[in-house]
């Protein structure tokens, strides 16, 4: 699932909260993911031109500080969010929105003025790459990091790998916010950049496209030069073209990515820029300008032939809407179709959408679809060091219900323990530690169980020999 920190939509709960507050909160979220059986989160740490750690190149957040000074709030967010995710076996992929500079109408008032800017934002030591555009989400305006001036971009991919440079993370994740959402009669500013940095492009919508294009294959690039095992994907608007603007485009009547907000999607799977990607399919099955299951397939063919692993940004947050969200049934069927077509997994957007389980939506595809634990899809361009398996060192019977096992640590990142039934093996659990208990292993006869060991890449060794219990 998404953890959202702009508008504080998911965490924090509001800006300025003491600090074991604001943990306190996060754990929370972990342990929802872990009970709904997730095994990753998406967390915003960049949701602005800030950071929710202590960056050298951008303030601190305001929804996390309540602030716009940049005052350090004392203690690293990131560090703590990495080190409790992996606590309990979620990745944790780190969420940044590049180009954002600054929100409107949030603390200190209608923004964007620079002056409102925290006084270390870069943009006011910059102002010549700061572009000022309107929002239609929230009343003023919104400022942008330039696409356009090669070295706004350069510092922009500067100030995110530095997560990855500085944190374990396992992911580097975008949403759909490159060039804004277009304005009626309102086209974006940036003359002077073209003038200046147009590279002998003679449209500035391709221009503007190649500017977005750049930025994506030099993060693409400079993660895994950085650290090879980190995974980089995108989640974008969920149309790229409609077919009847283009032949190769989906059965679709929408906005379309590629001409309205520069993001050539397509392009970025088809060139394997991306270990994966996520389309926000955020419209129900049957509706007519945009229907899930014919987008679907579409996204399943467009990554079909590369090494780029399909997943789903689902809609959770639409549930109990007029129409087919009224119907529970709506994203059950939704992950049914997924599963039809070969899709790697999704992500749910947001958190508070999953806990607060409208209609009993989430509880209905999660015991359809989610009813065990899994393991994360291999990729198979990351490193691989598959561990040898591991010896199940003790295996008992424990009071308050359950089998305890135990193992000797190894060089493995991750563990999966598995129950033995006759000839069938089904995953059970998931740790980074040398042990695990099965809360619940059946009460009755003896119960067998095999471990093995994962490596940071999520690629699994060979398994244990079984042991039992009575």
């Amino acid at each position: 699932m998404w953890i959202t920190t702009v508008n504080n939509i998911d965490w924090p709960s509001r800006p300025g909260l003491p600090a074991e507050t604001v943990r306190a909160e996060f754990r929370a979220w972990l342990d929802l993911a872990v009970r709904r059986n997730h095994n990753a989160v998406f967390v915003h740490v960049r949701p602005s031109g800030d950071a929710l750690w202590p960056s050298e190149r951008a303030p601190w957040s305001e929804w996390l500080t309540g602030r716009r000074d940049g005052r350090d709030p004392g203690w690293d967010p990131l560090a703590f969010m990495v080190a409790e995710a992996h606590a309990r076996n979620l990745e944790f992929h780190a969420w940044f929105n590049p180009y954002r500079g600054g929100q409107p109408a949030s603390v200190g008032g209608p923004g964007p003025k620079l002056d409102r800017l925290a006084p270390d934002h870069p943009l006011r030591r910059r102002p010549e790459w700061a572009v000022t555009y309107p929002s239609a989400d929230r009343p003023g305006s919104r400022l942008y990091f330039n696409p356009g001036i090669p070295e706004a971009r350069r510092f922009v991919e500067d100030s995110m790998l530095e997560v990855v440079q500085r944190y374990d993370v396992d992911g580097v994740h975008f949403d759909d916010f490159f060039y804004p959402y277009p304005e009626a009669g309102q086209d974006f500013p940036d003359g002077a950049a073209y003038a200046r940095h147009g590279r002998g492009f003679t449209d500035r919508h391709a221009w503007r496209r190649d500017n977005v294009n750049t930025l994506v294959r030099e993060m693409s690039e400079r993660i895994k030069a950085t650290k090879p095992w980190v995974k980089f994907g995108i989640s974008p608007f969920g149309i790229w073209r409609n077919k009847r603007t283009d032949p190769a485009g989906s059965p679709t009547a929408g906005l379309q990515s590629y001409d309205d907000i520069y993001a050539d999607t397509r392009l970025w799977v088809r060139k394997q820029w991306l270990d994966y990607v996520v389309p926000q399919l955020y419209w129900h099955i049957g509706f007519d300008k945009a229907d899930y299951a014919k987008l679907l397939p579409w996204w399943a063919a467009t990554v079909r032939g590369t090494r780029v692993q399909l997943y789903i940004g689902q809609a959770d947050y639409r549930v109990g809407e007029r129409g087919a969200w009224r119907d529970p049934g709506e994203l059950d069927r939704q992950l049914a179709l997924n599963r039809r077509h070969g899709v790697d997994g999704s992500v749910h957007f947001s958190a508070r959408q999953v806990r607060a389980d409208r209609l009993g939506a989430v509880s209905r595809y999660s015991r359809a679809h989610y009813a065990a634990p899994a393991l994360v899809p291999v990729m198979a361009q990351l490193p691989a060091a598959p561990p040898a398996a591991p010896t199940v060192t003790a295996a008992r019977s424990v009071e308050a219900g359950g089998v305890a096992l135990s193992w000797p640590a190894t060089g493995a990142t991750s563990f999966a323990v598995y129950r033995v039934d006759g000839d069938a093996a089904r995953l059970v659990g998931t740790t980074r530690e040398a042990g695990w208990v099965d809360r619940a292993a059946p009460a009755d006869g003896p119960v067998s169980y095999c471990v093995s060991g994962l490596d940071r890449s999520g690629n699994e060794g060979g398994l244990s020999a079984p042991v039992s219990v009575a």
